[in-house]
């Protein structure tokens, strides 16, 4: 007996979300023949993404019933099921919340339509629910609605069920009630955790560090860890016994303080020699005309370069990026088109240059300064005051040093071409 679930949330910071539309069909593999579908008040604000996403507005919700109201209901209707959901562990990671919430252990056993489309249909564009059963042929409306969403991942689990001639990735994929939700030990773990940019250290019994990792979300990061399949997800829930994190504030500082401690602390479960710089970049070279023009090329020790890339694909694209933005082809002098390339250089090349890139702290009224000497990034440091940034000897002192090589140059050059809200600062030694 299955039970095809689909929930639409709240949004909002993970493990915060409540339920506003929930539908059910409990489904003997042949029929349906049990359905329940209904709004729920979740109490909490919806984000404007999700109400623009669904159509479905706080006024809507008013006189819904509170998840207290059907929670009986729901347990009912998927009570000696496994539930079914596209992405599963979202649905199902929810539900259990909204259950938590009320002091109810709220327990089934899983089956994700994602895992098995992939492994019955692999050659699919896309696995997304949407894209899939259109590719499919499979009639849907009403998506982005909980009862229109369920009722395609309940089509779309009927044609699965029914490639699934001997029956063995349909055994293999049912989760046990205990996956893709945390021991007691493990939950305690993930409370502990900031919701907040940071870098998290994995320990095992004797405190040695097994795996370092850096997010923009630290407590829904780690919990990924606890939650995930595959071979590195059950060692590291496996020799986990302590997590331990520090918060920068600024996701280049994240970046950059998981990258040195990685090649410092060589911990067992971090890929090894992961990162080897760039293999590309886009250079400025001067025409016979004197007008300076970007290239993508492969990346040989030439000078001149804008920014660092991993791919000719990528250095292409930014190109591309960069003649949109600036209209480089429309060249009215040598003068003003030299001029507009300069400044683009200026945007994004850390090549040669002294420079302080200033980023978000960790509170309120703190900064995170990055040092660059000579276009090789030297360390960072959290600063309070302005006199602290703009004395140049206070700041090499208070600076964290780190040794710079063509990957540090690579994630400072990728950082900058993101737009980020991120001060750049030339220093004249």
């Amino acid at each position: 007996m299955y039970a095809i679930l689909d929930i639409e949330s709240t949004g909002g910071k993970y493990n915060e979300e409540g339920i506003i539309e929930i539908a059910i069909y409990r489904f003997d593999g042949h029929g349906v023949v049990d359905r329940f579908i209904s709004l729920v008040n979740p109490e909490r604000e919806i984000q404007p993404y999700v109400a623009k996403l669904t159509g479905i507005n706080s006024k809507m919700l008013r006189t819904a019933p509170k998840f207290q109201q059907v929670a009986k209901r729901i347990v009912e209707i998927t009570e000696n099921t496994v539930l079914v959901a596209h992405n599963a562990q979202f649905d199902y990671r929810i539900l259990r919340t909204e259950f938590r919430r009320l002091g109810y252990d709220f327990q089934r056993k899983t089956l994700c339509t994602v895992d098995l489309s992939k492994r019955l249909l692999p050659k699919a564009e896309s696995h997304s629910l949407g894209k899939l059963v259109r590719s499919l042929g499979i009639a849907v409306s009403d998506r982005h609605r909980a009862n229109g969403d369920a009722t395609a991942t309940l089509k779309l689990f009927k044609l699965l069920l029914a490639k699934d001639t001997d029956k063995s990735i349909l055994k293999d994929s049912v989760r046990a009630e205990s996956l893709g939700e945390l021991s007691p030990r493990q939950l305690d773990m993930v409370e502990e955790m900031p919701s907040e940019t940071g870098v998290y250290y994995l320990h095992n019994k004797e405190g040695e560090i097994i795996f370092i990792g850096k997010s923009k979300n630290i407590k829904k990061r780690v919990n990924q860890h606890f939650t995930n399949v595959g071979k590195l997800a059950r060692a590291l829930q496996k020799e986990t016994k302590r997590v331990s994190y520090e918060k920068t504030g600024s996701e280049l500082a994240a970046l950059l303080k998981e990258y040195h401690e990685v090649k410092k602390t060589i911990p067992p479960y971090n890929k090894k020699g992961a990162h080897t710089g760039y293999s590309h970049g886009v250079y400025t070279h001067t025409d016979a005309k004197g007008f300076l023009n970007f290239t993508a090329e492969r990346a040989n020790g030439q000078v001149a370069r804008l920014s660092s890339f991993g791919s000719m694909r990528a250095s292409k694209n930014f190109l591309v990026q960069l003649n949109e933005q600036h209209q480089l082809s429309e060249r009215k002098s040598q003068e003003q088109h030299n001029r507009k390339v300069q400044d683009i250089l200026k945007k994004y090349s850390t090549e040669n240059r002294n420079l302080i890139l200033i980023d978000r702290g960790r509170q309120t009224g703190e900064r995170s300064v990055f040092l660059i000497k000579k276009g090789m990034f030297k360390g960072f440091a959290f600063v309070d005051l302005n006199h602290q940034i703009n004395n140049i000897h206070i700041l090499e002192s208070l600076i964290t040093p780190m040794q710079g090589d063509a990957h540090t140059t690579h994630i400072i050059e990728s950082y900058l071409r993101k737009e980020k809200a991120l001060k750049i600062v030339e220093l004249n030694q």
